[in-house]
């Protein structure tokens, strides 16, 4: 049997339930909005995406507080959460919110920037819906390269698993 690529997956399961997706990304550059936008028709769904990858950009595009940044970084439960929510308001564009779903991408993807408390390949993950707000954190092991294409793909199976009713648990805490 042949797998259905996450990106497809993703689109026919928002035309389903007649949601629209934004995206807000760090550590994937775009990679996520481009593997959605690959997609023939995907305008039904993807309204668009923001790559803020400086502090400057999260605080300026995406409303992330600087306050968040400077105690909690980029690489956060909490700055991802901010992203999202940011990503929903920013790209709605007159669309109703609550059809509307925020993930958001944020992390390191090396082979530098990695910290103690947040080692090379440490990424988190937001997502904003009218249901609630959630945020992940993941662990990848690749190159620069491996650990944005996890990412990516970790993003999608997340939306598709909000989407099937059956995200999981969240990541409620992470070392200091």
């Amino acid at each position: 049997m042949t797998r259905v690529p996450y990106e497809i997956r993703v689109g026919e399961l928002l035309k389903e339930k007649q949601k629209k997706l934004v995206l807000a990304e760090s550590c994937t550059g775009g990679l996520v909005g481009n593997l959605i936008t690959n997609i023939a028709g995907s305008s039904d769904y993807y309204l668009g995406s923001v790559t803020a990858y400086a502090y400057e950009a999260k605080e300026a595009l995406l409303g992330v507080r600087h306050e968040t940044l400077l105690q909690y970084g980029a690489v956060s439960r909490q700055t991802v959460l901010e992203m999202a929510a940011g990503a929903r308001r920013s790209l709605a564009g007159g669309i109703p919110l609550d059809s509307i779903i925020g993930v958001s991408i944020s992390g390191i993807a090396g082979p530098g920037g990695g910290l103690p408390d947040k080692p090379v390949g440490t990424v988190w993950f937001g997502m904003s819906t009218a249901d609630g707000d959630w945020a992940w954190r993941c662990m990848f092991k690749g190159n620069r390269v491996q650990n944005k294409r996890s990412a990516a793909r970790t993003a999608l199976k997340l939306v598709i698993a909000y989407l099937a009713g059956s995200l999981p648990p969240e990541t409620r805490s992470q070392r200091h």
